[in-house]
C-alpha cells in the first residue's frame, strides 16, 4: 500500500533532487529491510544503479541472504569516548553517485560527533546531491504521534523523525504482518537472539502493544493515501482557495505543554489547516519552567510550527490574538492553576469559551503516570 508512486527507472541522477521511498511498519521483524532489499534486486535487474548505503541485517540469514551482488559501500569508523563505531559514510556515497541508495533505520541517532546528528539529515543530503534513497521506519518514531504511541504502549519512544520527511516522502509503503504471526517469528528466533525473546515478549513485543501499533501505521497509511487522493482531486475541481482551517496551540510553562504541540499537528495535518504555537508570558519564568518551554520551541521547529511569544494576561491576549488571526480551532491544556488562583483571576478556559463562541477548542488531557522509558528496542 503505498501514496504515489511515479518512479522513473530510465534517468541516471543529475542535479535533480532524489527521491525517497520509505518502507514503513509498526516493529522489529516485520520485514522492511527484506522488502527494500527485494525492490533493490529488481531495480538493479532492469539495469539501475543501485548500493548499499547501510543496511543492518541483525545477523538475520535471510536478511543477508537478500543482499546478494549489491555493491556495498563500507562504513566509516567513528571514535566516542574511547570506542570505535561504525556509521553510513555519506560523503562516499555521494562520490559513489549511484541512482539509487539503501538506507536502512531512518530514525538512527549517530554517533556524537558525526557531521550530522540524525540519519535522516544524511538522507536529505543524499537526495539534495541527486541521490534517490529507500529507507526504512517504524511508526513509533514519527515525532507526532510520540505522546498517542505512549498513551497505548507505555513506552517513551526516544529516536523521532520529523513528520515532514514522510509527508513529503514520494512513496509511503507499509510493510504489513499480523501481530499473532510477528511473534510465531520472534519465538522461533527470528528477530532477535534466543536468550532475548524473553525479555522482548515481556516488553516491546506484547501482543496489545503490536495491536496497538498496527493499527497507528494502518491509519498513518490511509491518512497519506487520503492526503494524496484529496489534492489530486483539489487540483482538478478547485476554482478558487478553499477557506483554511486556522489551529491555535496554546503553550505554557508545564510538562504537558509537548502533548498540546504535538495533538494541534496532528489536528492541523487531518484539517489542512494553518498551525501556531501561541505562548503568553504574564510573569518571569522560572529556571525549569525555561527548560520547557526550550524543549517546546525545539519541537515546534522541528515539526515546523511557527511559534509566537506575547505578554500579558494569558487569557486576554489569547482571546485578542484568536480574534485577529480569524482562528478557528484552539488546542490548550487542562489549566495547573489552584481553585483560589481562578477564583482570583477567573478560569482562562471559561474565558475563551465565553468570549470565542465561533472557535472549537479541544481540551487535551494530561499524560498518564510516567513510566520507564525506551527507544522501540529491545537490547
Amino acid at each position: 500500500m503505498s501514496r504515489l508512486n511515479t518512479d522513473n527507472p530510465s534517468s541516471k541522477n543529475t542535479c535533480k533532487r532524489g527521491r525517497l521511498k520509505i518502507f514503513l511498519g509498526f516493529a522489529a521483524g516485520v520485514g522492511k529491510t527484506c522488502e527494500m532489499l527485494t525492490e533493490a534486486n529488481r531495480r538493479q535487474s532492469r539495469g539501475q544503479d543501485v548500493v548499499i548505503g547501510y543496511v543492518e541485517t541483525h545477523g538475520r540469514a535471510g536478511t543477508i541472504e537478500q543482499i546478494g551482488d549489491l555493491e556495498i559501500i563500507p562504513r566509516k569508523t567513528v571514535e566516542y569516548r574511547n570506542s570505535k563505531f561504525e556509521e553510513m559514510d555519506t560523503d562516499a556515497i555521494i562520490a559513489r553517485n549511484p541512482q539509487w541508495a539503501l538506507v536502512d533505520e531512518l530514525a538512527h541517532t549517530n554517533v556524537p560527533g558525526s557531521v550530522r546528528e540524525k540519519r535522516w539529515q544524511d538522507v536529505e543530503t543524499l537526495r539534495d546531491a541527486g541521490i534517490s534513497v529507500t529507507t526504512t521506519l517504524n511508526v513509533q518514531h514519527l515525532e507526532s504521534l510520540n505522546d498517542s504511541v505512549h498513551d497505548l504502549t507505555g513506552v517513551w519512544v526516544r529516536e523521532t523523525v520529523p513528520d515532514s520527511i514522510v509527508h513529503n516522502a514520494d512513496e509511503v509503503q507499509m510493510v504489513d504482518i499480523t501481530p499473532r504471526a510477528l511473534l510465531h517469528r520472534l519465538e522461533r528466533g527470528d528477530i532477535y537472539n534466543p536468550e532475548k525473546v524473553s525479555q522482548a515478549r515481556n516488553n516491546w513485543f506484547r501482543e496489545k502493544n503490536l495491536n496497538a501499533l498496527r493499527e497507528i501505521a494502518l491509519r498513518q497509511i490511509a491518512e497519506e493515501v487520503d492526503e494524496a487522493f484529496e489534492a489530486s482531486v483539489k487540483q482538478k475541481l478547485e476554482t478558487h482557495a478553499p477557506v483554511k482551517d486556522r489551529i491555535m496551540v496554546c503553550i505554557s510553562p508545564d510538562e504537558n505543554s509537548m502533548r498540546l504541540i504535538r495533538r494541534g499537528y496532528r489536528v492541523s495535518q487531518r484539517l489542512h489547516g494553518d498551525l501556531v504555537a501561541v505562548y503568553v508570558e504574564d510573569s518571569p519564568p522560572s529556571t525549569k519552567q525555561q527548560e520547557i518551554l526550550k524543549n517546546d520551541f525545539t519541537l515546534a521547529d522541528r515539526l515546523g510550527i511557527p511559534v509566537v511569544t506575547l505578554q500579558g494576561d494569558v487569557a486576554e491576549e489569547l482571546i485578542k490574538f484568536a480574534k485577529e488571526k480569524r482562528i478557528t480551532q484552539i488546542v490548550i491544556g487542562h489549566s495547573d492553576r489552584s481553585r483560589w488562583q481562578e477564583f482570583l483571576s477567573g478560569s482562562i478556559i471559561s474565558r475563551l469559551t465565553r468570549e470565542l463562541r465561533n472557535v472549537d477548542i479541544l481540551i487535551v488531557a494530561p499524560s498518564g503516570d510516567k513510566v520507564a522509558s525506551a527507544d522501540g528496542k529491545v537490547v
